[in-house]
């Protein structure tokens, strides 16, 4: 899935399961490890990490398809400050949340944390939890075009 505009970009695609072989655990079984490439103003980066379950990855394409439909809710940070994405998963490296609508375009927040977070947001200079977040404007057909892709590299990753 590649989702881009004028100041940002980032592509994440499934690679593989964390476990080669299946050990007859339903999670160790099924996670996958997401790889990711970000360009923003602040610089590039890329990760790969086992930070999705087999059934979550399946949530992503829905939850774009659902921006694209409008029956996605805008989520605002609370009176802290803070953002609680929706959709979130098991490991809090990836996450999502819908900022808000134009006529034209949508605006939807990427969340990279932990593994998934730019070089100079690790360490002892971390952002909190689903705290840093690249945003991407990206029109109807765009999204939908990024949820077709997702459903398409996860087709090799069936639940175990």
């Amino acid at each position: 899935m590649f989702l881009s505009d004028h100041a940002n970009s980032v592509e994440l695609r499934p690679l593989r399961y964390q476990f080669a072989t299946v050990r007859g655990n339903r999670y160790d079984d099924n996670w996958l490890v997401i790889g990711g490439t970000v360009t923003t103003a602040e610089g590039s980066w890329s990760f790969a990490d086992p930070c999705l379950l087999t059934h979550e990855a399946r949530q992503v394409a829905a939850w774009l398809r659902g921006v694209a439909a409008g029956t996605v809710s805008v989520i605002q940070p609370n009176a802290e400050g803070y953002l609680f994405p929706d959709p979130w998963f098991n490991e809090p490296v990836l996450a999502f949340t819908f900022a808000g609508r134009s006529e034209t375009e949508a605006v939807i927040r990427i969340h990279l944390s932990m593994e998934a977070s730019p070089p100079w947001q690790q360490g002892e200079d971390k952002a909190d939890i689903y705290q840093y977040f690249i945003e991407v404007r990206a029109n109807t057909a765009a999204l939908l075009e990024a949820a077709d892709q997702w459903d398409l590299d996860l087709v090799p990753f069936p639940t175990r």
